[in-house]
């Protein structure tokens, strides 16, 4: 996924991507650090998503919950949306961040916009235990269905 704020990549710098994602697949951690690094430093929000993972669990690296924090909001920002149910699973968790679940649904909301499953079946939790927003069973239900659950809520 090329991000179309930033210039196209040359033959390197995608060989240099792909090899970052290979050695994150391979649990290779800290070269997947140093391949994937410049990338999110240049605002890549795949590259910016993957090192708030290995910030947030100290892999390849020691954890940093604040670097964690700010990668996974600026890659959730450009609108990636595995990104902003990281960010929402951050808030809800409480986890590198203080507990918020008003906006763990917010983020839910903007990925589950996009079709994220895993978005809309939380969101459609937090409608039916009325956590972070105002119990509705009704939009659970519907929310439940948009992810493919025609049995739930």
């Amino acid at each position: 996924m090329t991000d179309s704020i930033h210039a196209p990549r040359t033959d390197n710098e995608e060989m240099d991507f792909s090899s970052g994602l290979a050695a994150f697949e391979a649990k290779h951690f800290s070269r997947a650090m140093q391949l994937l690094s410049p990338f999110a430093n240049d605002g890549d929000a795949h590259a910016q998503h993957m090192l708030a993972i290995m910030f947030q669990n100290g892999l390849g690296t020691v954890e940093n919950p604040e670097q964690a924090v700010k990668m996974m909001t600026s890659s959730a920002e450009q609108g990636y949306p595995i990104a902003q149910h990281g960010l929402g699973f951050m808030y809800m968790q409480g986890e590198c961040v203080e507990k918020d679940s008003a906006k763990a649904v917010e983020w839910f909301e903007k990925a589950a916009e996009q079709g994220l499953q895993g978005s809309l079946t939380t969101l459609a939790m937090m409608y039916e235990q009325g956590e972070g927003v105002e119990k509705d069973a009704k939009k659970a239900k519907e929310l439940y269905k948009a992810a493919g659950f025609d049995d739930l809520g």
